[in-house]
């Protein structure tokens, strides 16, 4: 009896075949959006104080401020899955690209609060496009021996451009001073800020314009000349993939009343809200709040304002920088196995936090940003700080392993062909009304009950997470994404096999 091919020898093989060089190249032309999805998330950060100033915002319009563009994403999230399906993965990042170019500018150019906020809502659609567009497009055009790899892209290139928005806004405040000080041409620097971020747009926009469409869109479209000379770029035997892709869309016409998202469950599939679950729990473990609101336990450990940033940048390079491991291990370990691994190094590190801030005490300092004036700042004792720290940075390099670019690949890949786009779309819609929440209620809880309970609440749901992954989540290591339709009731992949 012959064995069955190894998924893992499979992926190592693929990477050096011609074909999968192109797919390879496509899907790093994707995850561009990716890096907008980063950068535009996170630019803001450097300007806030600035826009504080420049149109006397109290603290909870600020906050909207910052948030208003999550629930932006949120919309766009839910409307790209539509939309692709009408008029295409390229069309729809186009439209993505179109929202980024032009909220960056007006953004810049804003005057009064409500355009502002206008402006950020539009920039909030356009990240949700490119977190929907990115997965599914890779997903799409992925040898099932290195999907997982190729999905993991995603979010590789979402650290990097969180990274490039944090050195951007350190550039450009240096250069000018401070954000508020005017830098070139008599525009301040903050609103610079976001005018950066129209260059990632337009290369975004250019790659929209010049990638193939996805040839699954293209089959069900009846372009089958296009579809054969796109898979001609990334597989062996294009002719062999289009007649697989036109038997799950025949499957998929006889079971047209199963093309809805409707289910016995709550109204939804089982599969959507096993999606719309991961989505959740990548977001209610807290991650964003090390990075949105990372100053207070830096400081909290003994370091200043002033240094908030260097600390917050190692903490981004180390996201970008474990990302890597897994891209390395994804398409050899699987998909269920990082995660469960993820999630019990996630409940430790929030848990040694959590126990850390039990320790912490008020101390007053001087107001950085009202001379003579003192502030509360909270302060860790002795070796409880160095305990915050290093848990702090152990829960990212966990996060950034595993929950991070996993969930994504998951969503791309883990819904039948006939829901994916419809279906990936809501579940990032959930993503990211998930990550308003959070980001909206730890300040509150910060406020009410010190930051030893916003971390335990978040150690709960990262405990949580693992039963979840262990009881509900299916594996799709190797699995081709025609073969997706049973695995919320088959456990076990098939052996891969050639094609896309």
């Amino acid at each position: 009896m012959s064995e069955a091919p190894d998924p893992s020898k499979a992926a190592d093989a693929a990477l050096s075949h011609p074909h999968r060089r192109r797919a390879i190249a496509l899907a790093v032309a994707a995850a561009v959006g990716g890096f907008l999805f980063g950068f535009d998330s996170s630019v803001i950060n450097g300007a806030v104080k600035a826009i504080d100033k420049e149109f006397t915002l109290n603290s909870g319009l600020s906050g909207f401020v910052v948030a208003v563009a999550l629930l932006g994403s949120a919309l766009g999230a839910w409307a790209a899955g539509r939309l692709a399906d009408r008029w295409g993965r390229t069309n729809t990042m186009l439209l993505g690209a179109v929202m980024f170019l032009v909220s960056s500018i007006l953004t810049g150019l804003a005057w009064t609060v409500p355009d502002l906020i206008l402006w950020r809502i539009m920039s909030g659609i356009g990240i949700g496009i490119a977190s929907v567009m990115a997965p599914a497009y890779i997903a799409e055009i992925s040898p099932a021996a290195l999907r997982g790899r190729l999905g993991s892209l995603q979010q590789l290139a979402i650290t990097l451009g969180i990274f490039a928005a944090l050195l951007s806004d350190q550039l450009l405040r240096n250069a000018a001073g401070d954000p508020s000080n005017e830098l070139w041409w008599g525009v301040e620097a903050w609103r610079w800020m976001f005018f950066v971020g129209a260059v990632p747009a337009l290369v975004y926009g250019v790659i929209a314009l010049t990638i193939p469409e996805s040839p699954r869109f293209l089959v069900q479209k009846g372009r089958h000349d296009d579809a054969e000379k796109v898979l001609a770029q990334v597989v062996d035997d294009p002719r062999r993939a289009i007649a697989q892709i036109e038997d799950n869309i025949e499957e998929d016409k006889r079971n047209a009343a199963q093309s809805s998202l409707k289910g016995p469950r709550f109204g939804l599939l089982p599969i959507v809200w096993i999606g719309i679950l991961l989505s959740i729990f990548q977001q209610f473990v807290g991650i964003n709040v090390i990075f949105y609101y990372s100053t207070t336990l830096w400081q909290a450990v003994g370091f200043s304002q002033d240094d908030s940033f260097t600390v917050s940048t190692i903490t981004s390079v180390t996201n970008v920088a474990v990302t890597f491991i897994a891209i390395a291990l994804v398409d050899k370990v699987g998909r269920r196995i990082l995660l469960l691994i993820g999630s019990v190094g996630m409940t430790v590190s929030l848990g040694l936090m959590a126990l850390a801030f039990t320790q912490a005490y008020i101390t007053q300092v001087p107001d950085p940003d009202h001379i003579g004036k003192m502030m509360d700042q909270t302060t860790l004792p002795g070796g409880w700080g160095t305990t915050a720290l290093i848990a702090a940075n152990a829960f990212v390099v966990f996060f950034g392993a595993t929950w991070g670019p996993l969930v994504w690949v998951l969503l791309g890949e883990m819904f039948p062909n006939r829901i994916r786009a419809a279906a990936l779309g809501v579940a990032a819609a959930a993503q990211w009304i998930a990550n308003f929440a959070i980001s909206q209620s730890f300040p509150w809880l910060l406020d009410s009950f010190g930051a030893s309970i916003p971390y335990l609440i978040y150690t709960i749901f990262a405990f949580l997470s693992f039963w979840f992954v262990l009881l509900k989540v299916p594996e799709t290591k190797g699995m081709e994404l025609e073969d997706m339709e049973g695995i919320h009731v088959e456990r076990r992949p098939r052996a891969a096999t050639a094609g896309a």
